[in-house]
């Protein structure tokens, strides 16, 4: 791609209806208006229609033959549409393989034949247990359930399609919370810390899974989504200079407490913003293959040196934040 071509610079994503889709389409319009944008989403879950000036498609990217119609043109592909989350992909093992792997490998070979750039999250379900910190690319993978699996899946896939072919981004990603709005529309999702927020609101116990001592990373929608803007800038760079190959970042933050710290984190500042009192209690965890590691440390060098990308919300401003907001709903 010439740098004249570049001004009118064409980017899919795939997922736009979703959590961080449609928070990732928001940037972009608002970082680059002279792009070209081409939203794609099977509806699954999300339930974003339109973003600005930008529809989204209803595109099943299970479909090879749709899905290709729709992107393309496209110069670089942000590949977000997934089957997330250990329980769903349990509850939908075979839905999670269409979506999660065929999916996946209809568009990586799209990318393959055309040159398009990609960009793809592999999350931190990959590695298992972590047996070493901080926790890097460069560990090894083990998953302990089905989500990591096929993320895996991927993951191995796309280095593979993007061998000598095009430039790709794989993302380890960790932990979400936080929400977001698409033109007055409230865009969330049932991760844990808005899990937490939502009860103090209903009135019910924050119930935290033993031993309560286990640790996540934690890092917010909209960080999450400024890393894509960031990627697709420096893709647009390696397709100038007609770069192929894969690059691995994590995108996490420098927070990793245990979940019972953040509920305590949760209730302490129920008490302060909305001076409402709740019960945290300890309940027997119904799940199997999770980790249970006691600290989740991130190695987030790597995105902040060749991505110029820096976390910038605090999961407990953060949480204050949605207790202010829901409160005056």
């Amino acid at each position: 791609m010439t740098t004249e071509q570049s001004n009118s610079l064409h980017v899919a994503v795939t997922g736009a209806a979703g959590y961080i889709g449609s928070r990732v389409v928001r940037l972009l319009q608002n970082a680059h208006p002279e792009w070209a944008l081409t939203a794609i989403d099977n509806f699954y879950l999300g339930d974003v229609r339109g973003i600005g000036e930008t529809d989204v498609v209803h595109v099943d990217v299970r479909n090879r033959s749709a899905l290709e119609d729709a992107l393309t043109g496209s110069d670089i592909v942000l590949h977000l549409a997934a089957v997330s989350g250990v329980d769903d992909c349990e509850t939908n093992a075979d839905l999670a393989y269409e979506v999660n792997v065929t999916g996946t490998t209809n568009v990586a070979w799209f990318c393959r034949k055309t040159g398009a750039a990609l960009a793809f999250p592999f999350s931190m379900a990959v590695l298992g247990d972590p047996e070493s910190f901080p926790i890097s690319v460069d560990d090894g993978r083990d998953p302990m359930n089905w989500y990591g699996r096929t993320k895996l899946i991927g993951e191995r896939l796309v280095e593979e399609f993007a061998a000598d072919t095009f430039p790709a981004h794989l993302f380890l990603k960790s932990n979400l919370y936080g929400e977001h709005t698409i033109d007055g529309q409230r865009v969330s999702k049932g991760t844990v810390i808005n899990f937490f927020v939502n009860r103090v609101f209903d009135e019910k116990p924050l119930t935290v899974y033993e031993p309560g001592t286990q640790s996540r990373n934690y890092i917010h929608v909209d960080d999450v989504a400024r890393a894509y803007v960031r990627s697709a800038e420096r893709l647009q760079e390696q397709l100038n200079r007609d770069e192929t190959g894969i690059e691995k970042y994590e995108i996490a933050s420098k927070e990793d407490p245990g979940i019972m710290t953040v509920a305590e984190t949760v209730r302490q500042s129920a008490q302060e913003e909305i001076d409402t009192d709740v019960d945290v209690t300890l309940v027997e965890n119904p799940r199997g293959g999770e980790t249970l590691v006691d600290r989740f440390e991130v190695d987030i060098s790597k995105a902040r040196e060749q991505l110029n990308w820096e976390p910038q919300h605090t999961v407990e401003s953060s949480i204050r934040r949605l207790l202010q907001t829901k409160n005056t709903e």
